[in-house]
């Protein structure tokens, strides 16, 4: 059976207990796919920036708010901690510069490796960084993503 398909925006979460095919696009951008293999559910997010600065709402758009989002979304829905397995996509640099500030897409894959070791939930898998954006899929029910590399490959 096909499974119903989502298109996730930056910066949005999207989690659901039956099982999807998540699509996203993703340049400095950074994508965590969460899944639990024994109640089989999984979510993904899309954020744009690593961290909130305190002003305005605490938006998804930032890497610590939609990591911590993410992870308690999938655990109201019953999963245990210990059960939890992600994969990291994303945060190419799509503009060369030298300036760090600017490395977003470097700053967002460090946000999420620190968050997600200080969680306490394994990475099993990445494909991050790089000059190339990334079109992936993951399915919550298997845990499966496929990558396809976008963008100018000369």
């Amino acid at each position: 059976m096909e499974r119903p398909k989502h298109f996730l925006y930056p910066g949005a979460i999207f989690i659901n207990p039956e099982p999807y095919l998540i699509t996203t696009i993703l340049g400095s951008c950074v994508s965590i796919c969460i899944y639990d293999p024994v109640l089989k559910i999984g979510g993904m997010n899309h954020f744009m920036l690593p961290l909130w600065n305190g002003q305005g709402l605490a938006s998804p758009r930032y890497g610590n708010i939609a990591i911590k989002k993410l992870i308690d979304n999938i655990e109201s829905m019953g999963s245990s901690r210990s059960n939890l397995k992600v994969k990291l996509f994303g945060g190419a640099e799509i503009i060369t510069t030298t300036i760090s500030q600017f490395m977003i897409g470097e700053r967002n894959i460090n946000i999420a490796k620190d968050l997600l070791h200080e969680e306490k939930i394994p990475i099993i898998a990445t494909s991050v960084g790089g000059k190339l954006g990334r079109k992936i899929i993951f399915d919550t029910f298997t845990g499966e993503v496929r990558q396809k590399y976008v963008g100018n490959h000369s």
